[in-house]
Formats: structure tokens, C-alpha cells, sequence
């Protein structure tokens, strides 16, 4: 790579997992068979997130051979994204991080200022990505979902950058909507339904959609996500959608019984998966 100032460190942080690569400021796009993906237990100790994370960075920036000297990196909240302090806690990710400056200790072990390493909102880094990839920017606004170990949220308007809605824990049925819509929420539900513990969602799918159960969580996920839906849209006079994270690979399946009611909304599915959160990370040093 010759122009190092050409070549940014992208970096999509989840509740289980961690991705970077080198994005080319010229074109937006990733090196090509750039991407390092490792796995990471978010319920361990600081220590060993941050060395996970820390690693995988590193591996992606030896590997592609470049010295970097800007990483922007999506996150989800709740969370500091100006100072990166997290605030995550209850969530089943993170707990250990709380209240805790990340770009500190991240920032020894990867070698990079702190200065020179940004936070974004996860869903925010998402939908500016997907805009983009999906050619989307002729619309006024585009609302994103993510549905994961949490449920992210962001508004794009025309000729702006994308920014979090922070609807997650909007309340709903005297709790809040992530309480529903997210990984948690079928491994709860399927159990209180059969008794029998599962991982997630795509276990359940793979092994028990004969199960009675199954047509109940597809009918109750349903009826909570076009809550959301409705609330989003009305919140923001918008019916246009794109849905991502790992949950949304399954919104055939969960959504199938209200069909006539999801085709309300204009809902595109994303196409990067986490290359549209990598892209929209990088892009902070546009």
C-alpha cells in the first residue's frame, strides 16, 4: 500500500463478535480478502476483551501490511461515543466495561492516539454504509434497524451523515422495546413456551420449527417488531426501512403470518452485513 493517508482501519464491535479492515478513502470500499473476524466472549473481564479486540486489529493491519494511522470503530450503545466511555450494563455484553474508558487502554495495545480513534454508533456506522451501497441517497430519509444481542436504531437524511435514534429503550409493555426484539427475548420466550434451553435464534430455527412453539414466537416477534415499526415510522414521518443483523437473515420466516401489514413499509434488507458498519466507522475521517 503506498499512500498510507489513503487507507483507514474500519472496526464493527458487537455483542459477540469483532470485524476490521483496511476501507480505501478513494472509493469507500474494503481491500479486497481484508476482513479479520475473531469471536468475542463480551461477559469476560476487561482484560480479555480488550486484548481480543486489540488483536484483531493488529492481525488486520499486519496482515494488510499498511501502518494506519486512523481507526474509526462502531459500537453499540449505550455509550459515550465522544470520549469512549461505555455505559453498557444488563445487556448480557459488556458489563465489565462499564463507565470505563475504552480508548485508553485500546489505544496502548494497538499503538494509535487516542486522538486518531473515533466511536460511532453501531446501527449509525450501519445505515450510512447501506445508503451507500444500496444507492439509496435519492431518497430524503431512510430509517435503520439492527437486530441482534441488541437493538440498534439510525436516521439518514439527504446530504447528512447518519446519526443513532436511541429507541432501544423506549418503553413498551412496561418494559422497553429491546426487551423483544432481540436474541435474548427468543431464548427467554422459547423456554417459557417448551422448557427447553436454547443458544438462539438460529438454533431454534434449525431444530424446533416443527415445535407448536414456534408459529407462538413467530406470531409474538412479529406483532413487537411492527410495533416498533409503527413507532419509528410515525416518530420520524418515514416508511422507508432498511433492516439488518443477524435476527433480520430471518424476517421471512418470523414475519411470514403478517405479510399485508409488513408491506406498509418499503423494508430493504441489508446487503454489506457488517461491511456497511465497517465502511460507515471508517467514514467518520471523511
Amino acid at each position: 500500500m503506498s499512500d498510507k493517508s489513503e487507507f483507514i482501519l474500519g472496526v464493527d464491535i458487537g455483542g459477540t463478535h469483532i470485524s476490521a479492515a483496511i476501507v480505501n478513502k478513494l472509493d469507500w470500499k474494503i481491500i479486497p480478502n481484508n476482513v479479520v473476524r475473531n469471536h468475542v466472549f463480551s461477559q469476560e473481564n476487561a482484560k480479555s476483551i480488550f486484548l481480543t479486540w486489540a488483536n484483531t486489529i493488529n492481525s488486520c493491519v499486519e496482515a494488510a501490511g499498511s501502518m494506519v494511522k486512523h481507526i474509526g470503530i462502531a459500537m453499540p450503545g449505550p455509550f459515550d461515543y465522544e470520549n469512549g466511555v461505555s455505559m453498557m450494563t444488563g445487556q448480557s455484553k459488556y458489563d465489565d466495561l462499564y463507565k470505563m474508558n475504552v480508548k485508553t487502554p485500546l489505544a496502548t495495545l494497538i499503538g494509535i492516539p487516542e486522538q486518531n480513534i473515533h466511536f460511532i454508533n453501531d446501527a449509525a456506522a450501519f445505515l450510512q454504509g447501506e445508503v451507500f451501497a444500496q444507492h439509496l441517497n435519492t431518497k430524503e430519509r431512510i430509517l435503520g434497524i439492527t437486530l441482534g444481542t441488541g437493538l440498534g436504531s439510525a436516521v439518514w437524511n439527504k446530504g447528512e451523515k447518519s446519526f443513532d435514534a436511541d429507541l432501544w429503550n423506549t418503553p413498551y409493555k412496561n418494559l422497553i422495546f429491546e426487551e423483544f426484539l432481540v436474541t435474548r427475548w427468543f431464548i427467554k420466550r422459547f423456554k417459557e413456551l417448551t422448557d427447553i434451553e436454547v443458544t438462539g435464534l438460529k438454533q431454534i430455527i434449525n431444530e424446533h420449527q416443527q415445535n407448536p412453539a414456534f408459529s407462538i414466537l413467530c406470531e409474538e416477534y412479529s406483532i413487537h417488531l411492527l410495533d416498533f415499526l409503527d413507532f419509528f415510522s410515525k416518530k420520524y414521518n418515514c416508511i422507508d426501512f432498511v433492516i439488518g443483523g443477524n435476527i433480520a437473515k430471518a424476517l421471512p420466516i418470523l414475519l411470514g403470518q403478517k405479510k399485508n401489514q409488513v408491506e406498509a413499509y418499503n423494508i430493504k434488507t441489508a446487503i454489506l452485513g457488517e461491511e456497511a458498519a465497517i465502511i460507515g466507522a471508517a467514514a467518520q475521517f471523511s
